[in-house]
C-alpha cells in the first residue's frame, strides 16, 4: 500500500470483495466508503426516492448534497423497494453474490423487512453481516433515529467537551459515526478471518463511550467524576493569536522551553519550577503567555514552539487546510481546477500513501441508468460470487480469536500506537510490546487527569488500558546486541506498529526500508503526526495538537466563539487513529497483503472526517465556524438543561411529525404547524420554549416523556452514570477486575474476547521471547523494578 491510494490495493494482491450497503445513516455509508476507496465493489441500495442525503443541504450547483457526494463516491447504486417482490428478489441475488452486507436497521425494522442479522446469515451462511445501529442490533432503542449527537451524549463523550459552565458539545461533523464506521470496518475484517463469517454488531453509543475510556478509569480509581475543562482553563489552553488561535500543549519537563519561547519575566518566577505550583499559580503567568501570543500569528507560535520540541498546534480552518504546505506537498487536498471534478462528483481530496481512499464520482439516481446500478452502468449484471474467503496464515478456528497466529511487534507509545496493538491483542494476535529501559512507554507514569494531582509516584492506571493482553520485552536499539535481537524478532513476525516522531525509526535502524530486507512480508504501520513525507513531517503532536491542526477544532465549539478541542482528557484523534490502524492491519491480514508499508498521517485521517465541509469550501469558498450542536437535516438539534446541577438532555428532530409532537409536549402548540425552515431560522425562540419545559423536570423525566412522544433524545451521561448503566456493562465497553480498563468497541456474535491478561511489567517476557522461544503468555520471569526517568519522549500520541 506504499502507493497512491487511487491505484487500489486488491489488484493482483488481494481478493475483490463485493459489498452490499443497506444503510441510510452516516456511519454505514462511511463504512461502505472505506471499501469503495480500497477499490472493492460496493453496491448501494437506495429507496425509490433516493437516499435522503442526496438532497440534504448544503448542496452543490447540481443539487447534490456535499455529504452524499463524499460518502458515496466510487459506489454503484440500485433502487430497491423492499415492498416489491421483484426488488426483494434482486436484493437476494445481490446478497447471494456478496461477501459483506452493511446494515443500520434496528431490530423492529429488520424483522419487518427480513433483514435481521440472523435471517441474513440463515439465507446466506457465509455472508459477513455488519450492523451499525445507535444502541446495538438487538436493542429496541435502535429502531429510533440516532446520530453522533445522541451517541456522544448517551455514551458520555459530550459531557467532556466544552467549557465547564456551558452546555456540553458534540464534536464537529459526525465524529461518532466515523469512529463507528472505522470500528465496523475492523470488525468486518475480523469476521472474514472467522470460519464461515460472522455478525459484527457496532453501536454508536458504545464507540462514543469507548473513546472516553479515560473517564471510566479516573472515576474507578479516584471516585471523582471527570468534567469538561474547555479550552480557556487547565494546563493546556487555546489562546488568541493576532490572526486566529493557537494551542499551548506541553509536558511538565518542557517548561524551560516554554519560558525560552515566551521570554517574559513572569514565567521565570522560581515558584513555578514544579508543575503543581504552576497549576496553582496559573493566574500569575498565563496572562503573560496571552499577551505574547496576541502579538504573533498562529503559525509563528506553532513554528516557534515546534522548533523547541513543543507539540504546539494552531487552529486551522478549512481555508488554512486548502492552502496548507504539508497537505499540498502530500497532495491531500488538490487545488480547484487541478485534477478536480465538479462539486457533484465528489470531494476534491486526493489521499496519498497509506490513506486508501480515492475519489471517483458518486452514483447517479436518474432513469434507467440508476436502476441498472450506477452512473457508469457497471451494476447492470449481478456480479459473480468472489472466491471463497479462507482464513490465512493459520487463522483461528472457531474457538480462537480471529487474529490467532498473527505476531505483532508493538513499538507504539502512549495511545495511538499502543491502543492499536491492544485492539489486535483483544482478538487473538500475539502482541509483543517493545520498550527500552532508558525510555519505556511514557504512559507508565502518565498522570491520571484530575485537576489537583499532576504528579504520579507509581505506574499509571491509564497504561493498563492500552497494553492489557500484550507480552512485554525491553530492547536497547542503541547497541549491537539490541539491534540483533530486533532483527531476529522481525524475521518471525507479521506486523510492526510504530508512532514515533518521523526520523526516529531511521536513526534506530528500524525503519521500513531496513526491516523489509530482513522480512519482505512484514506489514509495517507508521502512525505519525503528519505522515512520513512533506515539509512538516517531523512535527511533534498530541491529540489536542491534532484537534487543532486537522481543522476539527475550528468546527467544534459554541456559535460565534473560538475553536474547541476534545481536551487532553480525551485526545479524540488518538482514539480515532487506533481504530483505523487496527482496521488496516486486519485488512492486510484478511486479504493476505504482505510486504505492505502503511504510512498514515493522523492529521489527514481526522481531516478526512470533514470531507463534506472541505468539498463545500473548495466549491463555494465558505469557511465554516463552530455551530454548537446544530447540524443540517435536523432541527432542533441541541442539548437542553434539565433540573439539577449540570444535567442535560439531547433532542434531535428530523421530521415534521417529530417537531409537531415536541411542540405539543412542551406546550408550544403554535410551532406545531411551522415548517422545518421556520424552526431553524427561529431556533432561539424554539430553544427557549424547550428549555422552559426541560428545566422543570429531571433528566430522567424528560427522557421518559420525550421517548413516549416518539421524539429522538438521549441523556448526557457522566462517567458515573455510564458506570452504573447496565447497557455498557452488558456490552463490555469497559472491564472490571482489579483495575477498571477499557473494553471493546464492537461485538462479534460468534466470538467473545476473554478477559485480557494484565499489561506486562517492563521486560516481563525477556527470557522467553529474546531467547528465541515462541511467545507464550504464561511464561516469564520476574521483571526488573521499573525506574523511569522523568523525561517523557516527544512524538505523536
Amino acid at each position: 500500500m506504499s502507493r497512491r491510494a487511487g491505484d487500489g490495493v486488491h489488484d493482483g494482491r488481494g481478493r475483490l470483495l463485493r459489498v452490499v450497503e443497506l444503510a441510510e445513516g452516516v456511519a454505514g455509508q462511511v463504512c461502505g466508503r472505506l471499501f469503495a476507496g480500497l477499490g472493492h465493489s460496493v453496491t448501494k441500495c437506495e429507496p425509490p426516492g433516493g437516499d435522503p442525503l442526496r438532497t440534504q443541504e448544503p448542496v452543490g450547483a447540481g443539487g447534490l448534497g456535499y455529504r452524499f457526494a463524499v460518502l458515496n463516491a466510487d459506489k454503484k447504486s440500485v433502487r430497491i423497494d423492499l415492498g416489491s417482490p421483484d426488488d426483494r428478489d434482486r436484493l437476494s441475488d445481490l446478497l447471494a453474490a456478496a461477501d459483506i452486507v452493511i446494515t443500520d436497521s434496528g431490530p423492529g425494522r429488520a424483522a419487518e423487512t427480513g433483514l435481521s442479522p440472523a435471517l441474513l446469515r440463515a439465507a446466506h451462511p457465509r455472508l459477513v453481516v455488519v450492523a451499525i445501529t445507535p444502541y446495538g442490533a438487538a436493542d429496541a432503542r435502535s429502531d429510533a433515529y440516532g446520530d453522533s449527537l445522541l451517541a456522544e451524549c448517551y455514551g458520555g463523550l459530550a459531557a467532556m467537551v466544552g467549557e465547564p459552565e456551558r452546555a456540553p458539545l458534540t464534536l464537529g461533523g459526525e465524529q461518532a459515526a466515523h469512529a463507528a464506521a472505522f470500528a465496523a470496518f475492523y470488525g468486518s475484517m475480523l469476521a472474514l478471518r472467522r470460519p464461515g463469517g460472522d455478525v459484527v454488531d457496532v453501536a454508536l453509543c458504545d464507540v462514543a463511550a469507548y473513546i472516553d475510556w479515560k473517564s471510566d478509569v479516573v472515576y474507578a480509581e479516584t471516585g471523582q467524576i471527570p468534567v469538561r475543562t474547555g479550552a480557556s482553563s487547565g494546563r493546556w489552553r487555546i489562546v488568541r493569536a493576532a490572526d486566529g488561535w493557537a494551542g499551548f500543549v506541553f509536558l511538565p519537563e518542557q517548561w524551560d522551553s516554554v519560558v525560552t519561547l515566551v521570554g517574559d519575566p513572569a514565567l521565570e518566577d522560581p515558584r513555578l519550577r514544579s508543575d503543581q505550583a504552576r497549576f496553582e499559580l496559573m493566574d500569575t503567568w498565563w496572562p503573560a503567555v496571552e499577551r505574547w501570543a496576541a502579538r504573533r500569528t498562529k503559525r509563528e507560535i506553532y513554528i516557534g514552539g515546534q522548533r523547541l520540541g513543543l507539540p504546539f498546534g494552531y487552529s486551522a480552518d478549512l481555508a488554512d487546510l486548502a492552502a496548507d504546505i504539508q497537505y499540498r506537498a502530500r497532495a491531500f487536498i488538490t487545488a480547484p481546477g487541478r485534477d478536480a471534478r465538479g462539486p457533484d462528483d465528489g470531494a476534491r481530496l486526493a489521499p496519498v500513501v497509506g490513506l486508501p481512499w480515492r475519489y471517483g464520482p458518486p452514483p447517479g439516481l436518474t432513469g434507467d441508468e440508476a436502476a441498472r446500478g450506477g452512473a457508469d452502468g457497471g451494476g447492470a449484471a449481478v456480479p459473480h460470487p468472489s472466491p471463497s474467503l479462507r482464513p490465512v496464515d493459520g487463522a483461528a478456528s472457531g474457538d480462537q480469536g480471529p487474529l490467532a497466529g498473527v505476531v505483532v511487534l508493538d513499538l507504539g507509545t502512549i495511545t495511538a500506537g499502543a491502543a492499536t496493538g491492544r485492539l489486535l491483542a483483544d482478538y487473538g494476535a500475539t502482541v509483543i510490546k517493545i520498550e527500552s529501559m532508558e525510555r519505556p512507554d511514557a504512559f507508565r507514569l502518565w498522570p491520571v487527569p484530575t485537576a489537583g494531582d499532576a504528579e504520579v509516584m507509581e505506574e499509571s492506571p491509564l497504561f493498563e488500558s492500552n497494553n492489557a493482553g500484550k507480552l512485554g520485552i525491553t530492547i536497547d536499539l542503541k547497541t549491537g546486541a539490541g539491534r540483533e535481537d530486533m532483527r531476529r524478532l522481525v524475521a518471525r513476525s507479521d506486523v510492526l506498529i510504530e508512532n514515533f516522531t518521523v526520523g526516529v525509526t531511521r536513526r534506530l535502524g528500524i525503519d521500513h526500508a531496513t526491516l523489509s530486507e530482513i522480512n519482505p512480508r512484514l506489514i509495517y504501520l507508521s502512525l505519525s503526526s503528519q505522515g512520513q513525507s512533506g515539509p512538516e513531517a517531523g512535527t511533534r503532536s498530541y491529540g489536542s495538537t491534532l484537534d487543532l491542526l486537522s481543522g476539527l477544532a475550528s468546527v467544534t465549539g459554541y456559535p460565534g466563539d473560538g475553536p474547541m478541542w476534545s481536551s487532553a482528557d480525551i485526545n479524540y484523534p488518538d482514539q480515532l487513529v487506533s481504530l483505523f490502524g487496527a482496521g488496516l492491519v486486519a485488512y492486510c491480514a484478511a486479504q493476505d497483503l504482505r510486504g505492505v508499508y502503511l504510512d498514515v498521517s493522523q492529521r489527514e485521517l481526522v481531516s478526512w472526517t470533514l470531507a463534506d465541509r472541505i468539498a463545500e469550501h473548495l466549491d463555494t469558498g465558505t469557511v465554516p465556524g463552530p455551530t454548537g450542536n446544530r447540524r443540517p437535516g435536523s432541527t432542533p438539534h441541541d442539548v437542553y438543561r434539565c433540573g439539577g446541577e449540570d444535567q442535560w438532555i439531547a433532542i434531535a428532530c428530523r421530521t415534521d411529525a417529530q417537531r409537531a409532537a415536541l411542540a405539543a409536549l412542551v406546550g408550544a402548540g403554535r410551532m406545531a404547524a411551522m415548517p422545518a425552515r421556520w424552526w431553524e431560522q427561529n431556533h432561539q425562540e424554539v430553544d427557549a420554549a424547550i428549555g422552559v419545559w426541560t428545566r422543570r423536570r429531571s433528566k430522567g423525566e424528560c427522557l421518559r416523556e420525550l421517548t413516549h412522544a416518539g421524539i429522538p433524545s438521549a441523556p448526557v451521561q457522566s462517567a458515573r452514570e455510564r458506570a452504573e448503566d447496565p447497557h455498557f456493562q452488558r456490552r463490555r465497553v469497559f472491564l472490571g477486575g482489579a483495575r477498571r480498563q477499557k473494553g471493546y468497541p464492537l461485538r462479534l456474535s460468534g466470538y467473545e474476547p476473554p478477559e485480557p491478561r494484565p499489561a506486562p511489567r517492563i521486560g516481563e517476557h525477556n527470557a522467553d521471547i529474546l531467547d528465541g522461544h515462541r511467545p507464550d503468555a504464561g511464561a516469564g520471569r520476574a521483571a526488573e523494578p521499573l525506574q523511569v526517568p522523568s523525561q517523557r519522549p516527544g512524538g505523536t500520541t
